[in-house]
């Protein structure tokens, strides 16, 4: 009888643990903090450039910006934005890891995702998608980089 009681509480404990997970990656508002652990093996490379148009009223200056290379344990990300009306409308993915056969098959699910989250979030603070660490760490950085620059 105790194993019974034990048994259904550690259920309802592993229930509870889900309910809470799932509330928080599916309906938290996503202001989480991103900040890079010192143990990350994420740098960022100067080959960043800068093509403005013109100013708007935006939070950004209108033009194209591209991020600097941002390596990753699986090779550099790099991406390019449009800002439009003084928002950011676009994001091209110039370079991703691609050496390896899992790291295109989890960037081709991974990157379109980011891409919209940061479009909507209009900022590099997004959330991480799991099994895509790496590629967040590329992404953000490299978009971060291209947002400043458009500030």
């Amino acid at each position: 009888m105790i194993k019974k009681i034990a048994g259904m509480a550690l259920s309802f404990g592993v229930a509870i643990a889900m309910a809470i997970d799932g509330y928080i990656v599916f309906f938290k508002n996503q202001q989480t903090n991103t900040a890079v652990s010192s143990d990350s093996k994420t740098t960022t490379k100067k080959t960043s450039k800068k093509v403005a148009t013109e100013t708007s009223s935006g939070k950004y200056k209108d033009g194209s910006y591209t991020g600097s290379a941002t390596s990753t344990r699986w090779g550099d990300v790099q991406v390019q934005i449009t800002v439009s009306g003084g928002k950011l409308t676009n994001i091209n993915v110039l370079s991703s890891p691609d050496s390896e056969q899992k790291s295109i098959q989890i960037n081709q699910q991974a990157i379109p995702t980011y891409k919209t989250e940061a479009i909507k979030a209009q900022n590099s603070n997004i959330q991480q998608i799991s099994g895509a660490t790496e590629t967040y760490k590329g992404f953000t950085g490299s978009l971060q980089n291209a947002l400043n620059q458009a500030e």
